[in-house]
């Protein structure tokens, strides 16, 4: 990595909501007044879910993550580490030869709660410490609350789980995403109902939204479409492995989309996911649905 001036945030910043923002805000603003790059510091595995051993689901993966900071916070670089390596280094090690020496940080902004370094030693009374020994800037932000509540990343997973989007958006500053390639379907979608449809597969320890119907808009080559997304098992198809998908009719548009890369932004569930006696019946169910997101959209 080139050696440059950086100010850096540290953290998890899994769904990059509005308390992770406040960090990244200050990176930006430090980074400006320094003249330096505004960067980023993440883990490539849940820290939580390594250290209790518990299956954590993520709101988003890495590239959504870094996405997600470019675009809504202006992070030019940022840096994923492996967090079993990281988990091994003594914390003041940490600070001097990996940020200061390695990546050339300048200024560190971190919670109030970041723990780092070998044994979790490394916290914000010592960052702040060894920062200022060493002439580097140290920002340590507390809590961010909205509505009385703590916003983090826990509160939103339960908000997502249970199909909450527009509350989930109000505290991550941002509709819900998932990006991943098209998958190829079974082609009932065009065929038997007459939606081109788009196939996503939801990673392994990201979370799996409430099974239903959601108004969605799909970003993919540059466009952006409104879309009816189904998240489920699709019980009416007879021949569903059971797989969960996330399945995207796509209003207004033609064409075959397998294996773009496609951004989906949940907005409201308007549904649960049901069974229909047979396709003809989930058709116009999905006609229904797709009135239902033009309204919707109108008003956003």
């Amino acid at each position: 990595m080139e050696k440059q001036r950086r100010v850096i945030a540290l953290g998890f910043f899994d769904g990059v909501h509005l308390g992770h923002g406040a960090l990244l805000q200050a990176v930006k603003e430090a980074a400006r007044w320094l003249e330096a790059v505004p960067c980023a510091f993440t883990f490539d595995r849940s820290p939580t879910a390594v250290i209790t051993g518990r299956d954590v689901p993520l709101l988003s993966t890495v590239e959504d993550r870094i996405l997600l900071m470019r675009q809504c916070y202006g992070i030019q670089e940022v840096v994923v580490a492996p967090f079993d390596t990281m988990q091994r280094m003594d914390w003041e090690d940490f600070v001097q030869k990996y940020l200061a020496e390695e990546l050339g940080v300048v200024h560190v902004v971190a919670g109030h709660d970041f723990h780092f370094g070998y044994m979790g030693k490394g916290n914000p009374e010592r960052l702040k410490v060894k920062c200022r020994e060493l002439g580097l800037g140290c920002d340590i932000i507390q809590k961010v609350e909205r509505d009385g509540i703590t916003i983090s990343s826990t509160y939103i997973r339960d908000l997502v789980a249970q199909g909450e989007m527009e509350r989930a958006a109000e505290f991550l500053g941002h509709p819900h995403i998932l990006t991943q390639p098209v998958g190829r379907g079974k082609g009932i979608g065009h065929s038997a109902l007459g939606f081109p449809t788009v196939n996503l597969w939801i990673p392994d320890r990201v979370i799996v939204p409430a099974f239903g119907v959601y108004a969605t808009r799909v970003w993919f080559d540059g466009q952006c479409r409104a879309a009816v997304t189904n998240v489920g098992v699709r019980p009416t198809v007879a021949d569903n492995d059971g797989r969960v998908t996330v399945e995207g009719f796509i209003l207004d548009f033609q064409g075959d989309l397998y294996s773009h890369p496609v951004r989906v932004e949940f907005f409201r569930r308007l549904r649960g996911e049901r069974k229909f006696p047979d396709l003809e019946a989930l058709a116009e169910e999905i006609r229904k649905d797709a009135e239902r997101t033009r309204e919707y959209f109108k008003g956003v």
